[in-house]
């Protein structure tokens, strides 16, 4: 799974010190370490929204798309 990010996310994580964090985690989710970044499904399920922990305090929100 790859992950990408928009310049506006990446203008937030940097104003709140978060680039090294995220591209942890980032790192993780594209090895398919799921459990580690705690990724998790949103509700409505259908939607296909999840969301992953950045750190203790901060979450991200993604979708995941099956066309590469």
């Amino acid at each position: 799974m790859t992950v990408r990010e928009k310049p506006k996310v990446v203008d937030y994580l940097k104003s709140r010190q978060l680039i090294k964090p995220y591209l942890k985690a980032k790192k993780f989710i594209e090895q398919g370490l799921y459990e580690l970044v705690d990724l998790r499904k949103r509700e409505p399920k259908s939607l296909n929204i999840f969301y992953f922990r950045i750190t203790k305090k901060y979450r991200a929100f993604g979708y995941i798309n099956e066309k590469h």
